[in-house]
């Protein structure tokens, strides 16, 4: 097996792969990029091994210069909404890639990634991790075991909120995304896990948001101030789904549940840590089955490979990230986060945000492995993230809202 001599572009989130990376016999770590690498205390427990990992602060220098080291691969894991340009001149160097967070910003970027990848004939994949934490690897069992019967709804809850202190240290600067990031673009935590569970993809969307009091009153360096976003989405498989960007709602936990025409099952929110419920209608429960199961989900029942997983972030999610890289990479295995599902989420929170902003008007989200659905919206640049000096904001971040 080739071994996937990797660079980090993004050394603050990208740290906790950083230290998986380190126990991949596979894996080489040659580059990491950030322009605050001097700053950036997260890298002190790794110092030592991480001597000899050529260091930048540019990324002209780190793609040039991490190419003539053997650099195959890139992890994106620098600010949210530019991925997509990063991805594509990676990929135009020779490299392939992962994504973290999200695929593409606009629509324009959607089709400019799909192109590239296509193109290239490189591999790209997202690492949306969720569907891996250890309770979804259970939830996702149940679902592929059919135990629900044809799958009618979904729903998935992303909720992330913080003090103001919280909230000011992650949004340094006027200008940084999150302070201008709507409620739907940052989806893929909430929508991504009913896909992977369901197999399914977005074709409408339909959004709604909510304006909050508490945060407007930090307008002046955050300016998503609603509340919450919330998505109703049409799949191709005829299901519903409902779900939310990253909300800043009154709730401390995520939560996911599929409901069939025979049964359920959720997990997160009330259920506890690690916990699962299915749940059977009285008319559809199997003779040797309870109405109500509820399960804990452990590690340890998916193999020995997942008990590496136990010190991973993100409830083992970052583990198996790294694991589907390495099998795609190197084994040419397929992620299901391949670049048309990722540019579908994408291509959900931006057009959700549009339904926002038009009173819930349904949008059809194009089919990017469709040349002529691509050309529809190949020139479809809005956006609401203004550049590092403020300008080129396309769309408001926030619901219009009048104080009187």
């Amino acid at each position: 097996m080739a071994k996937i001599k990797i660079g980090m572009f993004g050394a603050w989130r990208g740290n906790s792969y950083i230290r998986l990376f380190m126990n991949e016999p596979s894996i080489e770590l040659v580059a990491i990029c950030d322009k605050h690498l001097n700053e950036l205390d997260e890298l002190e427990n790794e110092k030592e091994e991480l001597e000899g990992t050529a260091k930048f602060t540019d990324f002209e220098a780190f793609l040039n210069e991490g190419k003539k080291l053997g650099m195959n691969a890139v992890f994106l894991a620098n600010y949210f909404h530019e991925h997509a340009s990063y991805a594509i001149r990676c990929m135009e160097a020779g490299m392939n890639v992962v994504s973290e967070c999200t695929a593409a910003a606009t629509l324009k970027e959607c089709v400019e990634l799909v192109e590239c990848v296509e193109r290239t004939g490189r591999k790209y994949m997202l690492a949306e991790n969720y569907p891996f934490s250890t309770a979804n690897l259970k939830f996702n069992q149940i679902v592929e075991s059919g135990k629900l019967g044809t799958l009618l709804y979904a729903e998935g809850e992303y909720n992330h909120s913080g003090t103001n202190e919280e909230l000011a240290r992650l949004t340094p600067g006027k200008y940084h995304w999150r302070g201008w990031m709507p409620r739907t673009y940052y989806v893929t935590h909430a929508m991504g896990p009913l896909m992977y569970a369901t197999k399914t993809m977005p074709k409408y969307v339909s959004a709604r948001a909510a304006h909050s009091d508490l945060l407007y009153q930090i307008r002046d360096w955050r300016h998503n101030y609603d509340g919450c976003g919330i998505m109703f989405c049409e799949m191709d498989n005829g299901m519903i789904a409902r779900f939310t960007g990253c909300t800043a709602m009154a709730s401390d936990y995520s939560r996911y549940r599929i409901a069939g025409d025979a049964a359920s099952v959720e997990c997160g929110g009330n259920i506890g840590d690690d916990m699962v419920r299915l749940f059977y209608f009285e008319h559809t429960k199997p003779e040797n089955e309870e109405r109500e199961t509820v399960m804990k989900a452990e590690l340890d029942e998916f193999g020995e490979l997942a008990k590496k997983a136990k010190e991973a972030g993100h409830g083992g999610g970052d583990f198996w990230i790294v694991q589907n890289m390495i099998e795609y990479f190197a084994d040419d295995v397929e992620p299901f986060f391949d670049v048309y599902r990722s540019v579908a989420m994408s291509a959900t929170a931006i057009l959700g945000w549009r339904s926002c902003l038009n009173h819930g008007e349904n949008f059809r989200i194009p089919d990017f492995r469709n040349a002529e659905e691509r050309n529809a919206v190949r020139n479809d640049d809005l956006t609401p993230f203004p550049d590092e000096n403020g300008n080129g904001i396309t769309l408001p971040c926030a619901l219009p809202f009048n104080e009187d």
